[in-house]
């Protein structure tokens, strides 16, 4: 993967490369190993590259050979060599042996209609001279990030926020609807990130922007869960599992290929052991470094079962202690490459790992994200069992759920109704004043014909899919904290075509009873041992802002001073005063994923602010 940014610009002349190269600079974590530009006619575009295929031939830009079609593409093409066989019988001829290359001859075979031939994880940008005409597109999961504005007149892009800021054209706002949805949802859920009137593609979504001004948004690919009324079974569970199995091993082996070693990330549970167990089956031959993060706290160390695993596949196994005193001064670089506040603290957590990995040499690592959610491993699956289709609430809080959720007994981790009062307390009297033009439950994220009438397992799937893993475990967590420093994650998981099947499955191979991933834990049995198989999951629970407040840190505390709330306008500051007296009581402890750490997301918010130079609300 790379760092991708540009612009498009009828009005700037002389100074197109200057701008693209300040633009450019700020994604050098994203590819530190080459660079490159190409500024012509209208458009400026900017490529930092981390060199995983074709090491020598890969570099971007890439042109047609008329030079009438250029492309920048951040991300990886699994399928590439399937597709550059195809196209070569078609006549098309190739100059590198870039997985990246074979999106542009589709291109111009197809036009914009190749799209769902693409298996990977991509966020591409297309110019084509001849038609005047931009063409970009996000993988069907989202695990490549793609921000844009326009402004102005111009249409400007990049892999992060940051590159966008360094434009001259684009001004500075916090988007209040995006502050809200963090206090709503897991995450901020795209289009909207922090800054206003700057979009995130969404998953499985293009853009055409013709003649440079008439951008149009059109979605490709969705997860799509069949009406609880039309499911049918296809198969038997035992070839299910057969089909889901080969699908695994087709992905963790797609994923293995690279032109530089390929190390795994092992937490010790299901999921990343059986992505390590795979891929030890299907590569027997390389031995692998494997790489997990440990804990003081024995109540949520994994140290035990990550050795065990790395013992079962004989892998190179490195590991460190994660020490909550020592990384509170990685908070900065955590909200730098975020780019928006933060409800937990797992990211310093995952910075680290890929600063180990990173000292390794080693510049790809698969994970194990996208198996709760496609396979029920959440306890949230479990609730759903017990809830009856009577024990829905109160009226307003029906009403509610079945205006977002499309399913007036619903629940997704907390009560809206609650959540209503515990932001109207947060809030600032000035947000409060906007209330209901900020709040987020009256900005839709989800599409009602993708949800209703749905059996439950498959709509609550729908939801983790979109509201907590694109933005959050896989944008955040993943690419940002991978790419902070230099390391390309992958996800076997979300490889397009097991997506796909699993909508497919029926639930009790899900859900079978109580017991989560069932199709995971039976395909497991021949890759990893029993022990982690049979073992609970573990939800990861980092400390908090209350060990923050213990360790009586100034520039914590400054953060969260009555001067600086007050100052910066967007929240309460005697409600701040009260949660710091609340939070440092004996015994507090917050009832995650149920209550949020509210200042938490205050002191991030405060860093987000001061890091990117945000204006206040009181100016």
């Amino acid at each position: 993967m790379c760092g991708i940014c540009g612009f498009i610009d009828k009005d700037l002349t002389d100074n197109k490369m200057q701008i693209i190269k300040k633009m450019t600079n700020k994604l050098t974590h994203r590819g530190p190993d080459d660079e490159d530009y190409i500024v012509k006619n209208d458009i400026a575009f900017g490529f930092k590259r981390l060199s995983i295929v074709d090491l020598q031939g890969g570099r971007q830009p890439i042109t047609n050979e008329d030079n009438s079609i250029v492309i920048i593409c951040n991300g990886e093409i699994f399928n590439h060599k399937e597709l550059r066989t195809h196209l070569i019988e078609k006549g098309h001829k190739f100059k590198t042996k870039s997985d990246v290359e074979v999106i542009l001859h589709l291109y111009e075979e197809y036009d914009i209609k190749f799209l769902n031939a693409l298996n990977g994880q991509f966020a591409f940008v297309i110019y084509d001279f001849n038609k005047n005409q931009l063409f970009s597109a996000r993988d069907q999961a989202g695990i490549a990030p793609f921000y844009y504005t326009m402004t102005d007149g111009c249409f400007i892009f990049a892999s992060e926020i940051k590159a966008i800021l360094e434009h001259p054209k684009v001004k500075k706002e916090v988007d209040l609807v995006a502050l809200d949805q963090i206090l709503t949802f897991p995450s901020l859920v795209s289009p909207r990130t922090m800054f206003k009137d700057i979009y995130s593609l969404q998953n499985g979504h293009y853009i055409t922007l013709n003649e440079g001004d008439k951008l149009e948004i059109n979605e490709y690919w969705d997860l799509n869960y069949t009406k609880e009324d039309e499911k049918l079974n296809q198969f038997t569970s035992e070839e299910y599992l057969m089909k889901l199995e080969k699908l695994l091993l087709s992905s963790v082996s797609s994923r293995l290929e690279a032109d530089v070693p390929v190390g795994l990330y092992l937490s010790g549970g299901l999921d990343s052991s059986l992505i390590a167990g795979v891929a030890k089956s299907v590569d027997k031959i390389n031995t692998k470094l494997t790489f997990s993060i440990d804990f003081e706290d024995d109540n949520i160390s994994e140290s035990k079962y990550q050795k065990i695993m790395s013992k079962h596949i004989d892998s190179t196994h490195k590991e460190i202690t994660f020490d909550f005193k020592n990384e509170i001064n990685n908070l900065k670089q955590v909200i730098y490459h975020s780019e928006y506040p933060l409800k937990e603290t797992y990211n310093l957590a995952s910075i680290r790992l890929s600063e180990m990995v990173k000292k390794q040499n080693i510049k790809v690592v698969l994970s194990g994200e996208g198996a709760d959610e496609l396979f029920g491993g959440y306890i949230g699956y479990k609730y759903d069992k017990l809830r009856s289709k009577g024990d829905s609430t109160l009226l307003e809080e029906a009403t509610l759920q079945e205006k977002i959720f499309a399913n007036p007994s619903f629940t997704y981790e907390k009560r809206f109704t609650e959540n209503k009062k515990v932001k109207e307390k947060l809030y600032s009297r000035k947000i409060n004043e906007l209330y209901e033009e900020i709040d987020c439950l009256n900005h839709p994220v989800l599409r009602k014909n993708k949800i209703e009438n749905r059996e439950v397992f498959d709509l609550r799937s729908y939801v983790d899919f979109k509201l907590r893993l694109v933005d959050n475990l896989l944008a955040d967590h993943g690419d940002r904290m991978g790419f902070a420093n230099s390391v390309e994650v992958r996800y076997p998981f979300l490889d397009k075509r097991i997506i796909e099947f699993a909508t497919l499955m029926p639930t009790e191979l899900k859900l079978n009873g109580f017991d989560g991933k069932y199709a995971l834990k039976k395909i497991a049995e021949k890759y990893i041992p029993k022990e982690i198989i049979k073992r609970p999951k573990t939800p990861f629970v980092a400390p908090g802002s209350a060990e923050l407040l213990k360790l009586n840190d100034p520039y914590i505390n400054d953060l969260l001073s009555y001067e600086r709330i007050k100052r910066e306008g967007y929240f309460n500051p005697d409600t701040i005063e009260e949660l710091k007296e609340k939070y440092t009581q004996d015994g507090f402890k917050l009832e995650a994923p149920y209550e949020d750490d509210l200042l938490f997301i205050v002191i991030t918010f405060g860093i987000f602010l001061e890091l990117f130079n945000m204006p206040l609300l009181n100016e």
